[in-house]
């Protein structure tokens, strides 16, 4: 019998728990407040009542699923705690998988495990969702909640979030993707939870923006008024009352679908350019409002290098508009005169005066180049030590590894040094305890991103938090959206909690795994959601290094699939010719398809009769036929409908080709 140790659960905890033994449960508490421990209560539970079954623990990231096998280990007498990283091969990740009680895992590893039939989900008796909101979309949580639903045994799902959304509809969503039957909320107000909550403070510092600022940023407000009046004379918009970067898109979207449909009006192309002028603008006005000069400069810097070598209209036509080069002139004076935005003088002020009393602070800064000004100008404070932890992405010699996201923690949490600036990879999960101060340099206009941000102090003492706001900027704007999300929030939650019967997902019969059929696929078809659909649809996939092709349907089936811009791509770079005569030399039967619905002859600036006359070449010349589909699930119906064609009364009954012949 697994046991917990070194801790009690509270009461909280255990009335959580007695619900998850139940249903498919829904957690939501606030950032630190134990939400790993119910769900290591909850794999105790399952683990001692279905022996000889797995769990399984998915989270986003490697740091995080690192910090989680460990807490695993500390606090349970389950010994078969084991970590699956993208860095361990397939046939080690399956052998783990037998001899493993708890398996912490990404999802995207997860997914290829389930499609390689590396996993049995027949003998997992919990699947637990970290950062449950992320499950939407597309996003692999959906997909294999889908497949552990279908094939399970005995299903138990639980997700856990400090935050699952702010509106009905994406909570909704969260709860029908996982198969919630019932929902745990609580807030540090509610009577079970508050004898535990140390109080956390929260101050809004407010800075005014300075004379010279505002008159860079009214340059840039008329030249996006100017936009928006340009955007309803070509009628791509029926107002001028745009303001955020969401109503953009939205234009952009619409935009693109009257192009998909045929309709080639220039205005449409203008348009659309118009619109990316508008967003680098207003890109600009975020920097000025909320981070400084250095940063504004630097991208205004970086749009008229770029314009003297690309060939992109908005960039091009950006940089010659009279309101931009005024902006610019300005932001280029200020920063040759080493002037900056008032926050940075604030920080410095703060952390100078906060850092004889705090051991640990945290700094939240949306912008990698921001973050590693502030940590060059506080690094030359006396007494502080500062590091940022940021992505993995390189930007400007910025980037993380996840191995290197955990030795920094590792190091900030045993006092290597006293002060960590964290870009969004801070939000997250990651366990920093014992941090004494939190400062948001900037609100951000999510109640998730705002909730995990605050929830990283205030767990063994008093916190304490402070947002520096500029006034009359898109701070307070962003402020009043985070408090209005949050609120809104828990009212639906709890809302739902009473009101919202889910009904329990009926029984699933296996299927009878002897006659699937049998398709070969490339390995870097993986992250497609072709792969994903032919699982989903009991297809015996097996994932290749393919030399000829994306799938193998038969011995004489070959196909290459294409989406529409990787089609034309391949045109233009002479790809097709080669995987063509390729296909043609080494398999009796190949085929094209095509997959997508955007229009084949605007997505690239490449002649339509060049595309024509490829696709002459391949179906008149080379006798390949060429299928077009709408998406995914046409492409992955088209594969199944030609493999049971050919496979017939033996599915599965050929082996992959080996090298293609010369």
């Amino acid at each position: 019998m697994f046991e917990i140790k070194g801790f009690t659960p509270r009461l909280y905890q255990q009335t959580i728990l007695n619900t998850t033994i139940k249903n498919n449960t829904l957690v939501c508490l606030p950032t630190g407040r134990g939400k790993t421990k119910i769900a290591l209560l909850a794999t105790i539970h399952r683990l001692n009542n279905f022996p000889n079954s797995k769990v399984v623990f998915l989270t986003p990231t490697k740091p995080l699923a690192a910090q989680i096998a460990e807490e695993f280990k500390e606090n349970s007498t389950i010994e078969k705690v084991n970590l699956f990283t993208g860095e361990t091969k397939p046939e080690e990740r399956e052998k783990i998988f037998k001899e493993s009680d708890v398996i912490i895992s990404t999802p995207q590893g997860m997914s290829n495990d389930i499609i390689n039939g590396k996993i049995d989900l027949r003998n997992i008796s919990m699947i637990v969702f970290d950062e449950c909101h992320r499950a939407s979309g597309e996003y692999d949580y959906v997909w294999i909640a889908k497949q552990y639903q279908r094939l399970g045994s005995y299903p138990r799902i639980v997700g856990l979030s400090a935050s699952p959304g702010s509106d009905l509809e994406k909570i909704t969503e969260v709860c029908k993707n996982l198969f919630i039957e019932d929902i745990e909320v609580r807030t540090d107000e509610d009577p079970d939870l508050k004898p535990y909550i140390y109080e956390t403070k929260v101050d809004y510092l407010e800075i005014e923006l300075p004379k010279d600022f505002k008159e860079a940023r009214d340059f840039l407000l008329k030249g996006f008024k100017t936009k928006l009046h340009l955007l309803k004379q070509l009628n791509a918009t029926d107002t001028v009352n745009i303001e955020t970067k969401t109503q953009l898109l939205f234009a952009q979207k619409e935009l693109q679908k009257r192009l998909s449909t045929g309709e080639r009006d220039l205005a449409l192309w203008q348009a659309i350019s118009v619109i990316a002028e508008a967003m680098k603008i207003q890109y600009c006005i975020e920097l000025l409002e909320t981070q400084g000069i250095g940063a504004t400069y630097g991208y205004m810097k970086k749009l008229n290098k770029e314009a003297e070598t690309t060939k992109v209209k908005a960039t091009k036509n950006l940089v010659i508009d009279e309101n931009f080069k005024a902006a610019y002139f300005k932001v280029t004076n200020l920063f040759e005169t080493g002037e900056e935005h008032p926050k940075i003088g604030k920080l410095i002020e703060l952390v100078t005066k906060e850092i004889e009393r705090c051991q640990k602070i945290l700094i939240f800064n949306n912008y990698r180049d921001s973050a590693s000004k502030l940590k060059e100008e506080l690094n030359k404070i006396n007494g502080v030590k500062c590091e940022l932890f940021v992505g993995q992405a390189k930007k400007n010699g910025t980037g993380l590894t996840q191995k290197a996201q955990i030795k920094l923690l590792e190091d900030y949490k045993a006092g290597k040094f006293n002060v960590l600036i964290g870009t969004s990879v801070g939000e997250e999960g990651i366990d920093i305890p014992a941090v004494d101060l939190i400062v948001f340099y900037e609100p951000v206009p999510s109640a998730i991103r705002t909730v995990q941000r605050r929830g990283r102090t205030g767990r063994q003492e008093k916190g304490r938090v402070i947002v520096l706001v500029t006034k009359g900027t898109r701070d307070e704007a962003y402020r009043w959206t985070a408090f209005h999300k949050e609120k809104r929030m828990h009212l639906i939650l709890k809302d739902l909690k009473n009101k919202l019967m889910l009904s329990k997902p009926k029984e699933v019969t296996l299927s009878n795994f002897s006659s699937k059929i049998k398709i070969y696929a490339d390995s870097r078809e993986k992250a497609s959601g072709v792969m994903k659909y032919l699982v989903e649809n009991n297809v015996d996939v097996k994932m290749q290094n393919l030399e000829v092709g994306d799938f193998q349907l038969s011995a004489d089936v070959i196909v290459e699939r294409k989406e529409i811009k990787d089609f034309v791509d391949s045109i233009i770079d002479k790809r097709l010719l080669d995987q063509v005569k390729d296909m043609k030399q080494n398999f009796e039967k190949p085929l094209i398809i095509i997959e997508g619905d955007d229009d084949l002859y605007s997505v690239r600036n490449i002649h339509a009769n060049a595309i024509r006359g490829m696709l002459a070449w391949i179906t008149i010349d080379m006798k390949i036929p060429v299928i077009h589909t709408r998406d995914y699930r046409d492409t992955a119906e088209m594969l199944i409908t030609i493999a049971k064609r050919e496979q017939g009364d033996s599915p599965g009954n050929f082996s992959i080709r080996g090298e293609k012949n010369c």
